[in-house]
């Protein structure tokens, strides 16, 4: 017996399906025993563990770690468990693993790091460890070499295909617990359809992962996820947690064809010049199925600064207007990242930025802004080295890693980050709560009529006179309203 985990991932503990361990677990079913405990779902993950492995037998706990909340829970518990059984073999995987594996086998209580997308990679492990085989030449792993210590990680492995894969055993899983409400509807559940992105932003942790690749399932099989949800769990929305959902015009037109039935409404992950390139009978095709809202990095308002992200030649903020006319006019909601604080003259982009939001916001009052502070991703190009250069350094231990301050960083909301000192971060923040109040989200049902009017009175001063600095009455008016959108995008 195994145990697949998943650390609580929000800080509000909101359920969303651990998709990564039903994708590992697919790839495990009638081969290898296994259990998928959720974090989000029960009070103290740690003693239902150790619960599960006492009772089961369990030796191999399997852990997916990305960024934020969830490592924070993983490292203590982990620890904890390994104290408690120290012959368990805890194995982590995730955007974070794979990204700074060295750093995880430092750590005594980390056996084994998978990287990259790991169901391949993780059946061969349990395979080898079953069999009494070495693991030590299975592509996609790092570990501690046995008669050094030296920690060794291999080539990362091909990425598997989704359309080959078996479909996700939700017997596993409670799935009812996960349905919940949204912006998009009542019962909302969440699907991953396609792996990658094609594209090699330097800001983006999946382009380590990937390396430029991008693959789906079909169109055809997508909508039969879609549509089986539908039929088992009365869900009315989904959530497509794809890396880049667009990136094929025929697929995504021929999909939303086949759930035109179902009166869905759905969300999805986007990149604007692949959007703008879609024909006008695709973009009906979108509205007409449900497609509420797309999550766009539109990350600067700097066409110098696109180029230093390696946006790629066919990213302007001329696309990002374009893009925001367009969505206007089928009735879909951008929803829009920003990137602040680039080297190297941070100040200048993040004023650079904020002016041009505000041009965004004349051309659509309805986009969606979702602001985060620039943070390194390892071995990414230009914007990288020139934070090494001005004494950015990773942390070297999990323990430093769960510092709140890094938390922060995990987030993009950071402190560590050597050239934003205090005012600047400031005066992100204040620029954005005077924002959020001028233009109050589109997506938050509580927001009638009158409160937009009281939220648009109180701000409207500041933001006309671009008074940013110190809005007292308008964090006041958030205490009462709650009107700031969530920090990050999924609902």
């Amino acid at each position: 017996m195994l145990i697949l985990y998943n650390p609580q991932s929000t800080a509000s503990g909101k359920r969303v399906l651990p998709m990564s361990l039903l994708a590992v677990g697919a790839a495990l079913e009638g081969v290898h025993d296994y259990m998928i405990v959720d974090g989000n779902l029960i009070p103290d993950p740690v003693a239902a563990i150790d619960r599960s492995i006492r009772e089961t037998g369990a030796d191999i706990l399997a852990v997916t770690v990305m960024p934020g909340p969830q490592i924070s829970h993983a490292v203590p518990q982990c620890r904890e468990l390994k104290g408690m059984h120290p012959d368990l073999t805890i194995v982590w995987g995730g955007y974070f693993p794979t990204q700074h594996y060295d750093v995880c086998l430092r750590a005594e209580y980390v056996d084994y790091v998978v990287r990259g997308h790991g169901e391949i990679v993780f059946k061969a492990l349990i395979d080898a460890l079953r069999n009494g085989t070495d693991p030590t030449c299975i592509q996609g792993l790092a570990f501690r070499r046995p008669e050094t210590g030296e920690i060794t990680s291999n080539d990362m492995a091909p990425i598997p295909h989704p359309n080959r894969l078996p479909d996700f055993p939700y017997h596993r899983i409670d799935v009812p617990s996960y349905v919940r409400p949204t912006f998009l509807g009542k019962r909302t559940l969440a699907h991953h359809s396609s792996y990658g992105c094609p594209f090699h932003c330097n800001f983006c942790a999946v382009v380590n992962m990937v390396g430029g690749r991008w693959m789906a399932q079909s169109s055809e099989r997508t909508a039969g996820v879609v549509r089986s949800f539908v039929d088992q769990w009365g869900v009315d929305a989904v959530e497509f947690y794809d890396n880049n959902f667009f990136v094929h015009e025929k697929r995504t037109a021929d999909f939303a064809e086949r759930i035109m039935d179902l009166n869905l409404s759905w969300w999805g992950e986007g990149r604007i010049d692949t959007l703008l390139k879609y024909s006008d009978r695709s973009w009906e095709l979108m509205r007409d199925s449900g497609l509420k809202m797309v999550f766009l990095g539109a990350e600067s308002g700097s066409d110098e600064t696109l180029l230093l992200m390696n946006k790629g030649g066919t990213a302007s903020t001329g696309k990002t207007l374009e893009i925001a006319r367009k969505m206007k006019h089928y009735g879909v909601v951008p929803e829009f990242s920003f990137v602040l604080g680039n080297p190297p003259d941070p100040e200048a982009d993040v004023h650079g930025t904020m002016e041009f939001i505000r041009k965004v916001k004349r051309v659509n009052p309805d986009v969606e802004i979702i602001l985060y502070m620039y943070t390194p991703v390892p071995l990414a190009g230009e914007l990288y080295d020139q934070a090494k250069a001005r004494g950015f350094k990773f942390p070297e231990t999990l323990e430093a890693w769960i510092d709140p301050e890094w938390q922060d960083f995990l987030q993009r909301r950071s402190a560590q980050v050597p050239w934003m000192e205090d005012p600047l971060r400031r005066e992100i923040q204040n620029f954005e709560r005077v924002l959020n109040a001028y233009y109050p989200t589109s997506t938050d049902p509580k927001l009638t009529g009158v409160w937009r009017l009281v939220l648009k009175a109180a701000s409207a001063g500041r933001y006309h006179l671009r008074l940013y600095g110190n809005p007292i009455e308008l964090r006041a008016l958030h205490k009462v309203l709650a009107y700031q959108r969530p920090e990050t995008s999924g609902f």
